[in-house]
């Protein structure tokens, strides 16, 4: 892939890593260029390529703007189908879980080697604004932060092919956490923000201490703590639903003692 082409991808990670939306101004050139680790002129270039795409527009004198949310609906228009499935069947989820754990096992690996001091800035940033909504008690948003705190570690790995992967999934992931997160609450929201919280924390603390395997371990136990507590509440609910479909004229009937007979 020619360099050009590879800041192309790197500004669109940013740009979903941070949430941007139409009418947000992009960094100076200058700083995306610190960030990214290229030079300006390759910025720029990848600016004038978005900006042919209308994905990002240049303001002479003012800046560059996200212009349109292009890139997510292309990215949502390819997973379309397997969001609908999730939608339909909140099972599938559990694939997204293994393929995550495949996924995610990789790039926390490879960022706790490769990561700079920008990225992890900008995983730090992903966790500060996650906790910020979790304590705030905006659900959505801090569901919309963990997954792209996950992103920002993929990003970190500085595997192209592994964070054209991640953000391709990106709309699937923020879905499933959207859910894993409301059920996980829903059963016990105090113990449960404590116990994941701990968790991204230790995930992060691995990686900028650049311990990979340490970082492999944090991903994997994590995963493994929402698979077992959701299917936990799946088979509990399911269990429940079983007890309600029982017909009341097959139960069996209730046996009352009878008084012990009477001596003469």
């Amino acid at each position: 892939m020619r360099l050009a082409d590879h800041v192309v991808e790197k500004l669109l990670a940013l740009v979903q890593v941070r949430g941007l939306q139409p009418g947000q101004r992009l960094p100076a050139e200058r700083q995306l260029a610190e960030e990214l680790g290229v030079s300006r002129t390759s910025v720029r270039e990848a600016i004038q390529k978005l900006g042919s795409q209308g994905v990002l527009t240049s303001r002479r004198g003012d800046g560059t703007y996200v212009q349109t949310t292009a890139p997510a609906e292309w990215l949502q228009e390819a997973v379309g189908p397997l969001a609908r499935l999730i939608d339909s069947d909140p099972h599938y989820r559990y694939d997204v879980l293994e393929t995550r754990h495949a996924l995610e096992t990789s790039t926390a690996w490879l960022a706790a080697q490769r990561a700079t001091v920008q990225d992890k800035d900008r995983i730090q940033r992903c966790f500060d604004v996650m906790i910020q909504h979790q304590q705030s008690g905006h659900a959505e948003l801090a569901a919309r932060a963990d997954a792209q705190f996950h992103l920002a570690i993929a990003e970190a790995s500085h595997n192209l092919v592994l964070v054209q992967v991640m953000q391709s999934l990106f709309t699937v992931v923020l879905s499933t956490v959207e859910r894993n997160r409301h059920d996980m609450f829903r059963l016990s929201a105090p113990q449960t923000m404590k116990v994941l919280t701990e968790q991204h924390q230790s995930l992060m603390q691995a990686i900028v201490d650049g311990d990979p395997q340490r970082a492999r371990e944090c991903i994997g136990e994590h995963l493994e703590h929402v698979r077992t507590t959701i299917q936990r509440m799946d088979e509990d609910r399911a269990r429940r639903e079983r007890s309600t479909r029982l017909p009341l004229d097959v139960a069996p009937p209730l046996l009352l003692p009878t008084d012990p007979p009477r001596r003469p």
